[in-house]
């Protein structure tokens, strides 16, 4: 198992081959020493090509997320939200794919999001803290001050909830 880190501190990126044979395939997605964080559970999301979810967070009882794709492909993007960080409102995005095995680890005090670039895309979330709808919160997708370079833009299918979500100037905890 590959572990790249990225320009934003604790962000990281797993790789890992993919063990394919006449049957199928294994794959690996995480191992506990190697993140170091107890999830607390876990969710599948399936979601239509063009669909965008997030950008997420909670302000209280914040998640660390590890994300991976079980199948299809998705634009993941995150946003540093944590206030004395030397990169905070920088944005970090990548592809992740089914193929390619590349997953996620994300720190306690990002947004998340993404956008899925085939249909019927399913990805697996584990998360160090419990879902609580009271604290959930959102950056609007498009924020121009987040400079974020979605793919193909024109076809965005959004929830009522993420079209309204603020943004990042607007952000108070």
């Amino acid at each position: 198992m590959k572990i790249i880190k990225t320009n934003l501190n604790g962000l990281k990126i797993f790789e890992d081959k993919v063990n394919v044979d006449t049957r199928g395939y294994l794959k690996e997605l995480f191992k506990k020493q190697k993140i170091n964080k107890n999830f607390k559970f876990e969710f599948v999301s399936l979601s239509k090509k063009n669909v965008v979810r997030g950008l997420h967070f909670q302000i209280k009882k914040p998640q660390a997320k590890f994300i991976s794709v079980l199948s299809g492909k998705i634009f993941d993007v995150v946003v540093d939200l944590r206030k004395k960080s030397k990169t905070f409102g920088k944005t970090f995005s990548i592809i992740l794919d089914s193929r390619k095995n590349t997953s996620l680890f994300i720190p306690v005090g990002f947004a998340h999001g993404f956008k899925s670039l085939k249909d019927n895309s399913i990805m697996l979330y584990a998360c160090s803290e419990n879902r609580y709808p009271k604290y959930e919160r959102g950056l609007i997708w498009n924020d121009k001050d987040l400079k974020i370079k979605w793919p193909n833009r024109k076809k965005n299918i959004l929830s009522k909830k993420d079209k309204n979500n603020i943004s990042f100037k607007n952000l108070k905890y």
